[in-house]
């Protein structure tokens, strides 16, 4: 080691930086609340119109409200729930077939090409 060089210690906490408790992102605790919100909603109204004690209620209350709050914080492949929802939604506009020699066909015109060929009577169209 030279005398001229830096040493830069990295903290434990360095990849905390940003998260809620150190787990959790802020964008999924956001998105959790949101989802919370009209969950806790439904519990009140069914407590409210079941004939059963606080302790069953809290119970079913609970077993709505954490896996919807669980499934938010955690998200899916570590993303948040709405950016999987934008990719999914995104890549269901845009599909597309990919060939074994990189050509790309439309998934809705090779789908309508099958269609077509498959009736009973039908004769495949001819390639140009």
């Amino acid at each position: 080691m030279h005398p001229n060089e830096d040493i830069y210690y990295i903290p434990v906490n360095f990849t905390d930086a940003g998260r809620v408790l150190g787990l959790f992102e802020l964008r999924n605790c956001i998105e959790a609340a949101v989802l919370a919100a009209p969950t806790v909603g439904l519990c009140t109204l069914v407590a409210q119109h079941t004939p059963f004690s606080l302790t069953v209620k809290l119970i079913l209350s609970l077993c709505l409200l954490v896996p919807v709050c669980g499934f938010a914080l955690a998200g899916i492949r570590d993303e948040p729930l709405s950016r999987f929802l934008i990719t999914y939604l995104r890549w269901r506009k845009n599909r597309r077939i990919a060939l074994n020699k990189g050509g790309i066909i439309k998934y809705e015109r090779k789908r309508t090409h099958l269609r077509r060929a498959g009736r009973r009577g039908a004769k495949p169209h001819a390639r140009r």
